[in-house]
């Protein structure tokens, strides 16, 4: 993939991941606008407010981003929350709904908001955000992990939708990255410009691969493949001795 010159909206880009990849993209020569629900944390780049949990918030958004660059080519939307959840509390479906609703549904609001404007151009690149864990889910997690498995198989199905039309498609797989705080709970985090670096290199291929994957989440992406699956949930299981009562 060129991320040279290009036009970019970048959805959940003002913080995290997602922040530091629009600044690697602006520092390539690209456009770069970020989209966020709370963009005074970003002073360096254009910034466009929006909230996918909210349809009109996401086609304002569009309209505002494309009347401000009609020439937009490549969008990224990788909006999530990360919450835990203790599955004998039914209290735990508002976390649930949440993260569906913003992780999930809120993909398929942005990708459907700029499908027309990317099928009229006829050439475009559509970047979709899943997650090492939708493939080796982390039980303390359980709906941020049916949610990204939801983000997987939904661009499994977009790829060859948009097949043959000059919009391509690309899944990052990230595998723990040190943002919001997993530097603290997660040790093996990687330094978020040690995962840029890394991520970048292979989305620039060409041929770009279907899926971005580093070699730290490898072990995730293929542990059914590997037969290294019942091992390493039993071994991320054990993170739920935190909840009340375990």
């Amino acid at each position: 993939m060129d991320i040279h010159h290009r036009t970019a909206f970048v959805v959940g880009g003002t913080s995290g991941i997602g922040l530091g990849l629009a600044r690697r993209l602006a520092a390539a020569g690209s456009t770069v606008v970020v989209g966020g629900r709370d963009t005074g944390r970003v002073d360096d780049l254009e910034t466009v407010r929006v909230d996918v949990t909210d349809p009109d918030s996401v086609l304002r958004a569009r309209d505002e981003v494309l009347t401000a660059h009609p020439d937009v080519d490549l969008l990224v939307t990788m909006a999530g929350v990360l919450l835990q959840e203790d599955l004998r509390d039914p209290a735990h479906a508002a976390a649930a709904e949440t993260t569906v609703t913003v992780n999930l549904l809120g993909t398929m609001r942005v990708v459907d908001a700029f499908t027309p404007h990317f099928l009229a151009r006829g050439d475009a690149d559509v970047v979709t955000v899943s997650s090492g864990i939708a493939f080796l889910p982390f039980p303390l997690m359980p709906a941020y992990g049916a949610s990204k498995a939801g983000v997987h198989a939904y661009t499994e199905a977009l790829r060859p939708q948009l097949a043959g039309t000059g919009v391509r498609v690309t899944e990052i797989v990230p595998p723990a990255v040190a943002t919001a705080g997993q530097e603290r709970v997660n040790p093996a985090a990687l330094p978020l410009d040690a995962y840029l670096d890394e991520a970048l290199e292979l989305l620039t291929q060409d041929p770009t691969p279907d899926e971005i994957v580093v070699a730290a989440a490898q072990h995730l992406r293929w542990a059914e493949r590997d037969g290294t699956y019942a091992e390493l949930l039993a071994a991320r299981s054990k993170a739920l001795a935190v909840l009340p009562g375990r």
